[in-house]
């Protein structure tokens, strides 16, 4: 899926694109000369290939036991958990998809029991692969009352909030008309921007009516804990999505199963 493709070269075994990846460009041509020059392996070739798929598929479904035996988990050891799980050091991509699965579980549990958001629904989340440019959502999180867009959450993971990402959010906001848009970051507020960003947040509430707010990850989920009855039920729920996710590497699902066997929440 890489943008390399769009360049206009045809796929012959001289290709003048680059394609990353150590070995990649030239594995990739071969397979494609020989898949166009010798018809009597394409069949198999297309077996193996999708023999691949099916096994990454399988060896991405990672059972992650449930906290079902236990007392009732307290808010720091979750805070302490979900930061380990969201700060490790993946050597491939899809980790910063782990914060938007848990703003996710605990925007579920909201919805059921606090009255901001009765007769809320969630959005299904979509692709975390996609631009902000180029996405047709309001964020990663969306919150939806009477049909319309109430509440938006967007998440970036080792990425400081810039006033672009501001800029980007008021777009959004005039667009879907939500009440209330979170940015929210690990990294904090960039410091350089601070000052115009504090202005387009009043701009924004002057002319708009949307409050936005900028904030980070992990205080903002401790906040959120303290809101719902049952921290040990997000924290399932947590697990749950963290299993079934399809975007998410083996990796990431391991790391949290060592995290919760191994008790290493502080």
């Amino acid at each position: 899926m890489t943008r390399s493709f769009e360049q206009p070269y045809p796929y012959t075994l001289d290709y003048k694109g680059e394609i990353s990846g150590e070995g990649m460009k030239e594995a990739f041509l071969k397979v494609i000369d020989a898949f166009q020059n010798n018809q009597t392996i394409t069949e198999n070739m297309l077996r193996i290939i999708l023999n691949k798929a099916i096994l990454f598929k399988e060896n991405n479904l990672i059972e992650i036991r449930k906290l079902d035996n236990v007392d009732e988990i307290t808010i720091t050891a979750i805070i302490g958990l979900l930061k380990k799980h969201f700060t490790e050091k993946y050597d491939t991509w899809g980790g910063s998809k782990l914060p938007v699965l848990a703003f996710y579980t605990i925007y579920k549990l909201l919805i059921l029991e606090v009255d901001r958001y009765k007769d809320c629904k969630l959005e299904p989340l979509g692709s975390h692969t996609a631009s902000d440019r180029t996405s047709k959502s309001a964020g990663d999180i969306q919150v939806i009352k009477s049909g319309q867009v109430f509440e938006v959450v967007e998440i970036k993971l080792d990425r400081p909030i810039d006033i672009n990402m501001v800029r980007i959010a008021y777009e959004k906001i005039v667009r879907f008309n939500s009440e209330r848009y979170y940015i929210l970051s690990d990294m904090g507020v960039l410091e350089k921007d601070q000052s115009e960003i504090n202005e387009l947040i009043l701009e924004i509430k002057e002319k708009h009516g949307c409050q936005l707010i900028v904030n980070g990850i992990l205080p903002t989920l401790k906040y959120y804990l303290r809101l719902i009855s049952n921290s040990k039920r997000f924290l399932n729920e947590y697990i749950e999505l963290v299993e079934k996710d399809t975007e998410l590497k083996t990796i990431h699902k391991t790391k949290l199963k060592s995290l919760l066997e191994e008790k290493k929440f502080v």
